[in-house]
């Protein structure tokens, strides 16, 4: 690590407090790490610096102060001006600091920061996380990291902060392509269980009986027993939005396409989520398409009996 470590944790820079990054953030400083952070909105910023955490004016200066750097940003364009942009990360990190990208992004564009942080001999983990905010909360991610594995065995304790499961997967770009994979059925649930739903209640079982039998079933996971009680109680307050999904699925069409493969359904998921974005949904949370079924089924329900 860099020179001038007062001790021997490594310090720890981190860009973007959002909805997942101040949990994460959290979880670290409680370990007893040194975190300086950067983040350009004031409440953000404020909750991390109650929290313990130091703040850097600029991401030159963070750089600076800082062993290990890592981003959690919502959008490819914010995470390509941290890196390039004037003042980025590519001017101001130096060998053996290590820069740990926790956000979904494209291999292409994580293709492009690697080249340019290797040149400089820049240690570079692509690191996405899966798991939602309070799962960030109680240390209880997946991280999916790919690079330099010794850089991995580096900051494996840093990480498992906010995740209780972490998985090397490979050298390069290798953890992009697992999480757009994990989130191609994150995307996929959200859309089936709201027509499974419909379906079900065609029988007049009432919403929270059929979730519970549908949650302990064969099809039972740890995400949808997380969704139960938003759908119960209709408060679609987001810990992954419409908009985010929608980005997501874009990524996943273009790596499909790159690679010659079709994708219908995935396709066809994303048009259901853009459908959500039209009605005004964009910044409710993603498993907001469980009510879009079911209202649509409510209003073309023909009782038995009745004429088609």
């Amino acid at each position: 690590m860099r020179t001038g470590t007062t001790s021997k944790r490594p310090r720890i820079g981190w860009i973007g407090i959002g909805k997942m990054g101040s949990p994460m953030v959290r979880t670290v400083l409680a370990a007893g790490y040194t975190v300086t952070v950067n983040e350009p909105l004031l409440e953000n910023r404020a909750s991390a610096i109650a929290a313990g955490a130091e703040l850097a004016d600029s991401i030159e200066d963070l750089a600076a102060g800082s062993d290990v750097v890592i981003a959690t940003v919502a959008h490819e364009a914010v995470l390509h001006d941290i890196v390039f942009g004037a003042g980025g990360l590519a001017q101001h990190m130096r060998a053996p600091q290590i820069f740990i990208d926790l956000s979904t992004a494209s291999p292409r564009l994580s293709a492009e920061i690697a080249a340019v942080l290797e040149a400089g001999s820049i240690d570079y983990l692509r690191a996405p996380v899966s798991g939602s905010t309070i799962m960030a909360l109680s240390a209880q991610l997946t991280a999916i990291v790919s690079g330099p594995k010794h850089a991995w065995l580096k900051v494996e304790p840093i990480l498992r902060c906010f995740s209780s499961k972490q998985f090397w997967v490979g050298e390069r770009d290798e953890a992009r392509y697992v999480k757009l994979a994990i989130n191609v059925l994150l995307g996929g649930t959200s859309a089936l269980l709201g027509e499974a739903l419909a379906v079900g209640r065609r029988s007049g079982v009432p919403l929270a009986t059929l979730l519970d039998v549908i949650c302990d079933s064969a099809v039972g996971s740890a995400l949808l027993h997380d969704k139960r009680d938003l759908i119960l109680t209709d408060d679609y307050d987001p810990s992954f939005s419409v908009e985010q999904m929608i980005r997501d699925l874009e990524l996943i069409g273009g790596v499909a396409h790159e690679a010659g493969l079709a994708v219908a359904l995935t396709d066809e998921v994303r048009r259901r989520f853009e459908a959500a974005r039209r009605s005004g949904l964009a910044d409710q949370d993603y498993f907001v398409l469980v009510r879009q079924y079911l209202e649509d089924a409510h209003a073309r329900f023909v009782p038995r009996g009745d004429p088609a």
